[in-house]
């Protein structure tokens, strides 16, 4: 798992580099058609809670526990994170998001987390 996990917003076109492009938010793109957003596969309830993603706002004075209350909620879905990480391991990951801001979005807290995962893995090796 040396690749690194893209991220792209859902409108982007899709690259051969993009590998499988899995759409993680709870919500379908607003304005997007499905052919328009070329997701392999939406694993909506990846995507943060509606109460977590009311609270955050976009907020950018609140992302830090945004991300931490987030990464508690991944916890919980640890089948489906799974999945991506099976996925990664297979090829190159994209995952997509809908808001404007690729730092600030819950596909690179997904992120973040599954690079730390094999990290942490790598050292005990």
């Amino acid at each position: 798992m040396g690749r690194c996990i893209g991220l792209r917003h859902a409108a982007a076109e899709p690259s051969s580099a993009d590998g499988v492009r899995v759409l993680i938010d709870r919500r379908w793109p607003p304005g997007l058609r499905k052919e328009q957003v070329s997701a392999d596969l939406w694993l909506k309830d990846l995507g943060p809670s509606e109460s977590l993603t009311r609270w955050y706002g976009r907020d950018a004075r609140r992302w830090s526990a945004f991300a931490q209350r987030y990464r508690a909620e991944l916890l919980e879905q640890r089948d489906l994170v799974l999945l991506l990480c099976e996925l990664w391991d297979r090829g190159p990951l994209t995952l997509l998001y809908c808001n404007r801001d690729a730092e600030h979005c819950a596909a690179a807290v997904v992120r973040e987390m599954m690079e730390e995962r094999v990290l942490a893995a790598r050292s005990l090796q």
